[in-house]
């Protein structure tokens, strides 16, 4: 069984977007490491299933679905619950993992325009950070 297969077995969205399948196995092609890989599949995936459940055709998205995106990522209610107080208990995923989830997506991105499919790239400049209490979100928007 290929690494395609098995990835989109593990994340379906992944079979319902070509371009994306063909981005995996490039960077499958190219030796990265398996949990690169399955890094690279769990984040596309996620922000792909976004764009199926918003409507959105990934390749005509632009930076207001990133921020779409992101603010979904630092709204996601924590995996340590919420009675679980900690210094850092905002809503939201930690910003390494949100960082973690945007790398595939701008990587793939960059795939789009090397292939002519695009011509930007709408996640150029997307950043988060840590505010306070809470989750914010911050972004460099003055790239096109």
């Amino acid at each position: 069984m290929s690494t395609e297969t098995v990835l989109q077995h593990k994340w379906p969205v992944l079979g319902r977007h070509e371009r994306a399948a063909e981005w995996l196995q490039v960077w499958t092609d190219l030796g990265r490491a398996p949990r690169t890989i399955d890094a690279y599949a769990r984040g596309l995936a996620e922000y792909l299933a976004m764009c199926d459940r918003t409507g959105v055709d990934p390749l005509t998205a632009n930076r207001a679905h990133i921020a779409v995106y992101v603010r979904e990522l630092t709204s996601r209610p924590s995996h340590r619950g919420a009675n679980v107080i900690s210094i850092d208990s905002g809503s939201g995923l930690a910003n390494a993992t949100i960082q973690q989830r945007l790398v595939p997506v701008r990587l793939y991105y960059d795939y789009l325009m090397e292939e002519g499919l695009r011509e930007s790239n709408p996640s150029a400049g997307a950043a988060t950070r840590r505010a306070g209490a809470g989750a914010g979100t911050s972004a460099d928007w003055s790239r096109e």
